[in-house]
Formats: structure tokens, sequence, C-alpha cells
């Protein structure tokens, strides 16, 4: 790319930057937890059509990707799951395609009287956007769509197809980015403004979800002897599940990318549920839990693992040996997916045009990381043999209360993003 070229889109991005931050902090005001996404996904759309993007908003249905590899099983309706796509088509296709992927949904705020201002109102703050969602993962939409009007203010505009995707489901499925794949968008690349840091993610872990549903025997409190209690019965299985985890941690089980982390893959008892009464001893209890793994790592062996683990902590109990528990899959059952093993050209040639727009940008080399989440790249790495690059800005508390981006880091991933756009698709004249 020209020097000439590379510092007008620079540019442009800062003219446009202002623009960027009120379009971030309307997004962010919107609560689009899991259900709850339509109002953000309607701003989204209305935002993609003034911009002449033509604009495919679906409801998914569950019956058209189950069949599918990498689709997690579902317990919550559908009704009101809904991804939005803008596509640009190229006049001329010179270059190569891209998709620009993000997640409109985000965790629930959790105790509002924990947060110092209210989750949805969003706020700036000494160069910080405070707000649920808005590090993750609303400023990476941002940062997508300004980078392409970064172009646009330039009357440029990518010499190839792209697709802007705004999904649901990430935060629990990925069953968002699943249903665009069936819906049969495909490109060369996908990019992924999720909120690591300005680095590159090298890989990532895969995620398990499930329940373990446990049946005590009720009595009242005064003969609690005589009774079994279903939430205390779980304290044993929970530490069975622990010494699993440390097993799979061990050296010798561990992804190359993840040699150096000594706990890559953590177990969380995420929520318990049980009894019906205080001076009752509980008749039943679940747990929901989440599991990683490593990349490679085979999902099914997993499963089988954590159901044996459990059932072998069960026969111990003198009460549960009697009546085992039950596991159930919901939620995500994900595979970790590497970057680094894409030893393709094309993986090759993406890195390597990120690589040279990061350093444009910050005047410094592009760092990676092996990260130990999971993000909707798999799908596109693992199932539609397209490198997904995850690089997005800094934030802090995502998950956690008082959620914040930076602000300068979100105009540095957009600069980039735009000239990596420039570089992969090539430019045409609007």
């Amino acid at each position: 790319m020209e020097q000439e070229l590379q510092t007008r889109i620079l540019h442009a991005v800062d003219d446009l930057f202002e623009r960027e931050i009120s379009f971030l902090t309307e997004l962010t005001s919107h609560p689009s937890t899991r259900g709850n996404e339509q109002s953000a996904q309607t701003f989204m759309t209305s935002e993609l059509k003034s911009r002449g993007l033509e604009v495919d908003q679906w409801q998914i249905d569950v019956d058209e990707i189950s069949h599918l590899p990498g689709f997690s099983p579902v317990l919550a309706p559908y009704e009101d799951a809904q991804n939005v796509v803008g596509t640009h088509r190229s006049r001329t296709r010179k270059g190569r395609s891209l998709i620009l992927n993000g997640h409109i949904d985000v965790v629930p705020a959790g105790p509002l009287d924990m947060w110092d201002r209210p989750p949805f109102e969003p706020h700036v703050d000494s160069g910080w956007l405070y707000g649920r969602g808005g590090g993750d993962m609303k400023a990476g939409l941002a940062s997508n769509l300004f980078a392409l009007e970064a172009l646009k203010h330039l009357g440029l505009a990518p010499a190839a197809d792209l697709f802007y995707q705004s999904v649901v489901e990430e935060e629990c499925t990925g069953n968002g980015a699943l249903a665009c794949l069936a819906r049969g968008y495909r490109a060369d690349a996908a990019l992924i403004p999720e909120p690591f840091a300005e680095q590159l993610v090298t890989s990532q872990i895969g995620v398990i979800w499930f329940q373990v549903h446990l049946k005590g025997l009720p009595t009242h409190v005064a003969y609690a002897g005589a009774g079994a209690n279903a939430i205390e019965a779980a304290i044993p299985l929970i530490a069975a599940l622990h010494e699993m985890e440390h097993r799979w941690n061990a050296a010798e089980h561990r992804h190359p990318d993840f040699a150096h982390h000594d706990h890559a893959l953590n177990l969380n008892v995420g929520k318990i549920q049980g009894g019906d009464w205080t001076s009752s001893v509980p008749a039943w209890s679940t747990l929901d839990l989440r599991m990683a793994i490593f990349p490679g790592q085979d999902i099914e062996a997993a499963k089988a693992e954590i159901e044996a683990t459990i059932l072998e902590a069960a026969r111990q109990n003198d009460f549960l040996k009697n009546s085992l528990p039950e596991v159930v899959y919901h939620g995500f059952l994900a595979e970790g997916y590497a970057l680094s093993e894409d030893k393709s050209s094309t993986a090759k040639a993406a890195i390597g045009a990120l690589e040279t727009a990061h350093l444009a940008t910050t005047g410094e080399a592009l760092e990676t990381s092996a990260i130990t989440a999971t993000t909707d790249a798999r799908f596109f790495g693992l199932y539609a043999d397209t490198p997904a690059l995850v690089y997005g800005p800094r934030a802090e508390a995502i998950h956690g209360f008082n959620e914040r981006v930076e602000l300068e880091s979100i105009r540095r991933i957009t600069q980039s993003t735009a000239l990596f756009i420039a570089d992969w698709c090539g430019v045409e004249d609007i």
C-alpha cells in the first residue's frame, strides 16, 4: 500500500472518531443479554442500511443448524434470536473477500448496586468508556463499522465482497456465527475484534457447559440424619471434577501453544440451585458447570471422562451410589481452535497483512497470545477452512463490574482494521 493512502486512512479514522464513540455509546446502552438482543440488532440494521449495505436480518432456526459441526445444544427458546449481516458487493472483485464478525450479545450485569453507575447507561471517564458490553464486544462492532466508514470517507470501498456480521449467542453457544455459515456466508478470511489488548490470538481453548442433576431424600430437618441432602451431595462431586481439572492441565497433556501455561483449563461451578424449604432437607439440586479443553482435545472423549469422574465419585458416596447423578449438556460444546496450526498460504497472507497494518498504526510489532477463553473464530477456522484473526482493543473487567474499554485502543484497532481491509481486499472508487 502506498504511504500516501496509508496516511489518509489513518487520518480518516481520526476525523470520524467522535462519531464512532457516539455510536458505541448508543449501542452499549441497549441491554442485549441473551434473548434481549432485538433492540440492538434493530439499531445495527438501521446503521448498516444508512451506509448503503445490503442487509440480511433473520431469525435463527435451530433445526437448520442442529446437524452441523460445532452446534451447541440449547435449552432456551430461539423465537427472538436474530442475526444481522450487512453485505458490500464489490464492482471489480479484484481483491480477497473478508468477513468482519462481532457479537451483539452481552453477559448479565449482576447485582446493580455493585456497579459505580448503571451498566446500561454508558459513560466516558478518563479515556475509558464504561458499560456492560462496551468492551466485550461492542467496541469491536464499532471498530469494524468505522474502519469501513473511514474508507468511505475517502471515497473508497473494498475491492472485494465484504460481509459485516452482528451475531447473537457468542457468550453461550456460538450458534449465531454457525447460522451465518449455514446461510452461505463465506470469505477468504475473517477478522473478529474481541478485546484481547491489541494482540493476535494464536490459540483458544474449547468449552463444555454441563449440568449435574442430583436427587436427595427429603425430610424435616429435625430428622436430618434420616434424609439425604442433595446440595451437600454435590461437594464430593465438585472435588472429583477439580482433580480431573488438575490432570488435564498436566504438562504432558498441554497443547504446544499452552506449554508455558500451568493452568489454562479452568473448571467453574457457575451456578447451583436446590432445595425448596429452609427447614427441609433438600430433595434436589442442579449444578451448572463449565470446563475447558485444549485445541485438538477430542470433545466426546472429554465428555466421557467428565461423566466417568462424576459417576465414580457418586459411587463412593453412601447415598449417591443408589441415586446416581444425571449429566445434561446445554450451551457451549465448543472445540478449541489454533490459528497457529493453519499453515495455508491464505492464513500466512492474512496474518502478514494484519502485522503490517498493526505496525503502521502503532509503530510496534504485533504481539501474539494463546487465550484461556473461546471465541467464534473456531467456526471459521475449523468448519469453513477460513483463517480467523482475533484482534481487538484493550478492555478491563469484561464479565465483571464496571466493565470498560480504552478509547485510544479503539482508535488504534479501527485504524489497523481499516488498513488491513485496504490491503487484504484492495480498494476501488465508490
